[in-house]
């Protein structure tokens, strides 16, 4: 793998870290600023809504300029949100800090998994895209504890300093490794609209909405989960969550490896036990070896859905990927706050803490549903070549010799 694709997993771990360690932090920063946590919880619902709208605004305003310069400036914005945050003088001026690098988010993962499937053989795409991910995942297992311990230790504001410095870490790194990739010649904003005209692409974005869904639906709940049904004490919720990491770790190398020898059967295999074991995650809950397991194999088969489901929007919106690839990390958002919201819906109707869990068993289900249904249609919209082929007798087919 070329040592471009690390210097884009270091933005992806700077990304990532920023993303989530804030969730560990929103007493100290409510206790700093004054405000109930509830209210600092916007801080996170701030950096969603930023992903799922940057994605897309930033991927357009990047047409213009080669790709490699936008992930630059992408790094850049990433940089100046966190700098912001960390020497915020009030809360709202942290909110704008917080939305500020969330607009790098969506569009930073969808320009670089078009630059990592570029810098690679056709056959390695997939695993180019997971070894980018893997900054991500990386960052749930070592970024994010110990961005959480250090804010809790020295203060928040140390915390998204460093996260800052990674970013300049990051750029220095894209600017000296990653090539000079020019923008495809004739490739315009029409042209990659058009792509959310092919039926693949949005049935792959449903995918990456229902899929990744499912996997938040129980761990957006999983510190109630497992203080209150599984017994673990309240410090546990960390290490439970450091788990979760590397089963994302593991998840997403394999499905990054696999992908590139079959990606429908990967998709299938990882989405239809996603869906087991949420479903028997309601049952390994009140256990706490069985829910760690659980747990960690929830992290795993998740993402091992992601860099599939990633090429598979690439292959579809060939010719022009850069938006509808964005707009693909933007989904993995919208699933997030989906099955969070869905998950809190039942356990507000008194269903109990593990019902998210049948929750997301049923999104991971639906993801399973689309993607045989997805493959059903690439199998008919090919057939009538296969039909006309096989339809002329061998003995009437002409031979032409050169």
């Amino acid at each position: 793998m070329p040592l471009a694709l690390l210097a884009l997993a270091i933005g992806a771990f700077g990304i990532g870290t920023t993303e989530f360690v804030i969730m560990g932090l929103l007493p100290e920063v409510a206790g700093d600023f004054g405000v109930s946590i509830p209210t600092a919880g916007f801080l996170v619902t701030g950096y969603a809504l930023g992903v799922m709208f940057g994605a897309p605004l930033m991927t357009v305003l990047g047409t213009k300029i080669s790709r490699k310069r936008m992930l630059m400036l992408l790094m850049g914005l990433f940089i100046a949100g966190n700098l912001l945050s960390a020497f915020a003088p009030a809360f709202a001026v942290m909110l704008i800090g917080r939305v500020v690098a969330s607009l790098a988010h969506g569009a930073f993962f969808g320009i670089g998994s078009v630059v990592a499937a570029d810098l690679v053989a056709p056959d390695k795409k997939a695993g180019a895209i997971a070894m980018m991910f893997t900054g991500l995942t990386v960052a749930n297992v070592i970024g994010v504890p110990l961005g959480t311990l250090v804010g809790q230790s020295v203060g928040w504001r140390v915390t998204f300093g460093i996260v800052a410095a990674l970013g300049v870490i990051g750029l220095a790194g894209i600017a000296k490794l990653v090539p000079d990739m020019p923008k495809p010649e004739g490739v315009r904003l029409r042209h990659e609209l058009a792509a959310f005209k092919n039926v693949q692409v949005l049935l792959a974005m449903a995918m990456t909405v229902l899929g990744f869904g499912g996997v938040f639906a129980a761990i957006t709940y999983i510190a109630p989960m497992m203080t209150h049904v599984a017994g673990f004490a309240d410090g546990s919720v960390t290490w439970l969550l450091v788990l979760f990491g590397l089963g994302m770790v593991g998840g997403n190398l394999v499905g990054g490896r696999f992908a590139d020898r079959a990606l429908m059967p990967m998709l299938y295999i990882s989405l239809g036990a996603l869906a087991l074991v949420l479903a028997l995650f309601t049952v390994t809950a009140h256990d706490k070896i069985a829910s760690a397991v659980s747990i960690a194999l929830i992290g795993a088969l998740g993402f091992a859905t992601v860099p599939p489901l990633q090429k598979r929007v690439l292959d579809q919106a060939h010719g022009a990927p850069t938006l509808a690839s964005a707009v693909n990390i933007g989904a993995f958002n919208l699933g997030n706050a989906l099955s969070a919201w869905l998950g809190g819906l039942v356990i507000a109707a008194g269903l109990g803490y593990t019902a998210p869990n049948w929750v997301g068993a049923i999104l991971a289900a639906a993801a399973l549903v689309l993607a045989v249904l997805s493959a059903a249609l690439e199998r008919r919209d090919n057939a009538p070549s296969a039909v006309v082929a096989g339809s002329v007798p061998a003995d009437q087919r002409t031979v032409v010799h050169h």
